[in-house]
């Protein structure tokens, strides 16, 4: 489509939070949230980098959005599983193959769009990713583990119906993560001269994936709203692409919900 275009993510990010410091706003990062309490009709954040109160609170937390809901006394009706999605890059004398995105016919039955292509802002192209279970909520890496996340998993019952439900799937995309053969060969329905010489490694990126108590994967948005407070619980791919929308979206959630002008 004549609209479709790529963007560098970071610069965005960072060009938002410029634009909310000069509107007076105080962003603070590495600020991990460690409890939420009330007091004289306020909420109180506390967090490793010192304590905050706010009359109101947006929770958009990604990995991490099931965790503060609860943190903040709030049943999020959903449990967050992460699912890495790992990409190769055309090796640079192959990247002619790709002269714009190049992407498939979803299946309706998953919320993950499927391996594709996609030109990056610095002239290189991606090709994937898998939909792989990881074993961390930031884990980006296939090493990455961390017990407690494993642990919060296997005691949600969701958990296994989703996997009862969709093990063969599963079982498929572990397999393209650790045979290249076989993710090359998913990228060849796309671009059938693709050869498995043409990849090199590429980066990773972890799905907040919201799952509910009978194991489906949630492909539409999930937010609850609470006494002062709105908490974004799934957000579709894809949520980059269409952050701008979401968040006026949000916004305009948040000043009918606290009443703000």
């Amino acid at each position: 489509m004549p609209q479709t275009g790529i963007v560098d993510y970071k610069a965005v990010a960072l060009t938002l939070g410029q634009i909310a410091s000069h509107r007076g706003c105080d962003v603070k990062t590495t600020a991990r949230l460690v409890s939420c309490r009330r007091s004289d009709g306020r909420l109180v954040l506390q967090t490793n980098a010192g304590e905050f109160q706010c009359d109101a609170l947006v929770n958009c937390s990604g990995l991490q959005s099931d965790r503060v809901a609860r943190m903040c006394g709030v049943d999020p009706g959903v449990h967050i599983v992460p699912f890495r999605g790992e990409y190769y890059e055309l090796n640079p004398p192959r990247q002619s193959l790709v002269k714009n995105l190049i992407y498939p016919v979803p299946d309706p039955r998953f919320p993950f769009l499927g391996v594709h292509f996609t030109r990056m802002i610095g002239g290189g192209v991606e090709a994937g990713p898998n939909a792989v279970l990881a074993f961390r909520r930031e884990g980006y890496q296939k090493t990455d583990f961390r017990l407690i996340d494993v642990a919060d998993a296997l005691a949600y019952p969701g958990f296994w119906k989703m996997i009862a439900r969709y093990w063969k799937t599963g079982a498929g995309e572990f397999w393209r993560s650790l045979s290249k053969n076989a993710f090359v060969s998913a990228l060849q329905r796309l671009l059938p001269d693709l050869k498995s010489e043409d990849l090199r490694p590429g980066g990773s990126g972890v799905r907040a994936q919201a799952v509910d108590p009978n194991g489906n994967l949630l492909d539409d948005f999930h937010v609850i709203r609470a006494e002062r407070m709105i908490h974004v619980l799934n957000a579709p791919s894809p949520a980059a692409t269409s952050s701008l929308s979401i968040g006026k979206a949000v916004a305009s959630m948040a000043c009918q919900h606290f009443d703000f002008d």
